[in-house]
Order: structure tokens, then C-alpha cells, then sequence
């Protein structure tokens, strides 16, 4: 995988793997039907979803979809939740040639949104609505949240190398060119000339936005999966 213009936004790396989530799980093109609806209700799991009506109203996705992913979620994750180790593993199945623990803590802490540890169905599916139907603000805002790791406001140097030393460890062997030790920190540098306009040493999610919305390359991406399920 060719890894020019990760420097710049990692949500086109999230959108690619839980678009193969979702396939591996049999999510993209399988069958629904009522029964899902009382399952949401009546089901005897460790974390009972919201009904269909309220997940309709706060996501992007139809009552038919939310059933085909709550069948799939159900399936994989019987307890109604998944946490960080049930994460990895799901990560590391479609990078076998690399170390996905890193990144995956990282977009797991971004899909916790309330910080306790688990990702339910809810979480899930507020996450995926953002990625795969929000708008261009909100697409943008989730990528800053996934950088900002301690979530103060700002995007350091130091933060984004962590970022990118993440993605080309859970990458591996499979990047092209051959990455070589000095390359993460590199993209790093780009990413800084590119977006800290004021030179302060730190990125806002002003400065974030303004200059990704200019990028036609990340503008691009933004579409690319709007429609896979």
C-alpha cells in the first residue's frame, strides 16, 4: 500500500479497514428482518442498545441498516460491547504482515467517546455514520479527535509522530516504497509546513480544516466510501 498524503489525514486508513470489517463480517450485502428490532429490545446482553427509532434519528443510516449492523455486531460481540483487546485482534487480521495494537488503541480511545473502556453498539454506529455519511466538517473533526491524543485541543509534533509511527507499523512490509526509519518523522514535518500556519509549533482544528478542505487529494477521499453499505 502506498502511504503518500497520510501525512496529511488518517480517516481514509479507518474508512479502508472497517469497510473490510464489515465485508469479513458478512455486514456489507446481507439480509435483515424484523426480528433484529426486538432483539434491540429484548435481547439479555451485558449492554442493551437504544431502540431503532432514536439510533435513526441521531445516525445517518436507515432502520434497515442499523439492523443489518446490529446482526453483525451482535454476532461478533455477544456481550453488546467490544473492548480494546477484541479491537486489536480484529485489526491485526487484516494486517498480518505488521503490529496493529498501536493504531487500534488509538481509533479505539476515538470510537470511546465516553471513555469507560468498551465501544458499544451505539458508539459504533455514531463513529461509522460520521465516516461513511457525515459531512465534510464532521468527517474532518472526528480525524483531528483521532490525532489530538490527549485530546487538549491541539495536535503536536509529537502526537502526530505517534500517529504515523502507528500507521506504518500496523502497515508492515505491505507499504510501497520500503519505509525507511527516518520517514515517519519526515511526514511529520510536511504535515507541520503544510498546516501550522502561525508557526506556533501546534495544529488547530482550524488550521486542520482550512487546509485540508484546500487538498483536493483529501477532499477526494472524503467520498470514497459514502455509499458501501
Amino acid at each position: 500500500m502506498y502511504l503518500e498524503g497520510l501525512e496529511m489525514i488518517g480517516v481514509l486508513v479507518v474508512v479502508v479497514v472497517f469497510v473490510k470489517v464489515l465485508e469479513h463480517f458478512g455486514w456489507l450485502g446481507a439480509g435483515y428482518d424484523d426480528s433484529v428490532e426486538d432483539e434491540l429490545e429484548q435481547s439479555a446482553v451485558r449492554h442493551r442498545p437504544e431502540g431503532l427509532e432514536q439510533l435513526e434519528a441521531q445516525t445517518r443510516f436507515s432502520r434497515k441498516e442499523l439492523q443489518i449492523l446490529y446482526r453483525g455486531f451482535k454476532n461478533e460481540c455477544p456481550s453488546g460491547v467490544v473492548n480494546e483487546d477484541t479491537f486489536k485482534d480484529i485489526y491485526s487480521q487484516f494486517f498480518p504482515q505488521g503490529d496493529a495494537s498501536t493504531y487500534a488503541h488509538f481509533l479505539f480511545n476515538a470510537f470511546d467517546t465516553d471513555h469507560n473502556g468498551s465501544v458499544s453498539f451505539e458508539d459504533f454506529v455514531m463513529g461509522l455514520s460520521i465516516l461513511l455519511r457525515g459531512t465534510i466538517t464532521e468527517k474532518l473533526n472526528w480525524a483531528f479527535n483521532l490525532y489530538d491524543i490527549n485530546k487538549d485541543g491541539y495536535i503536536t509534533k509529537e502526537e502526530m509522530l505517534d500517529i504515523m509511527k502507528a500507521i506504518y507499523d500496523m502497515m508492515g512490509k505491505c507499504t510501497y516504497p520500503v519505509l525507511k526509519e527516518e520517514t515517519p518523522h519526515q511526514h511529520v514535518e510536511i504535515f507541520f509546513q503544510k498546516m501550522d500556519k502561525n508557526k506556533d509549533g501546534v495544529v488547530t482544528i482550524d488550521e486542520f480544516i482550512d487546509c485540508c478542505q484546500n487538498d483536493d487529494n483529501i477532499m477526494r477521499s472524503m467520498h470514497l466510501f459514502e455509499n458501501v453499505i
